[in-house]
């Protein structure tokens, strides 16, 4: 799927984006914990484009329609969205309202993880 693709590749340039802005602009800005937050959005933010682009390979080498692949695709958006959108926010904004986002952007990664087990056991 070429939107996956894509989107994968956004995730994974802004990922290495946020972890040099992380190391130089916001050194001397954020607190350690601040910065190390940061860096836990960052590098799950790549991770899981990784795993984005994995699903986007796959479906474009897939014969017919793998809906647990895409559902793992998209848990995958949701969970960088949720997870590691929250962390910049808390971080960087100091809004730690949004803490209890964080673990249902972890639960989409989970998800997303379990989605491309099913999709894995029922390939054929």
């Amino acid at each position: 799927m070429q939107l996956f693709l894509a989107i994968a590749a956004i995730l994974g340039g802004l990922a290495v984006a946020g972890g040099a802005f992380a190391s130089h602009a916001l050194q001397n800005q954020l607190t350690e914990r601040a910065i190390a937050v940061f860096n836990t959005g960052v590098r799950y933010q790549m991770y899981h484009a990784l795993a984005l682009l994995t699903v986007a390979m796959l479906l474009g080498t897939a014969k017919q329609a793998l809906p647990w692949l895409t559902a793992a695709g998209w848990c995958f958006i949701v969970g960088v969205i949720l997870f590691s959108g929250s962390l910049y926010l808390i971080s960087l904004a100091g809004l730690k309202a949004f803490g209890p986002v964080t673990p249902i952007g972890g639960v989409a990664f989970i998800a997303g993880w379990v989605c491309l087990a099913v999709a894995a056991l029922r390939w054929a």
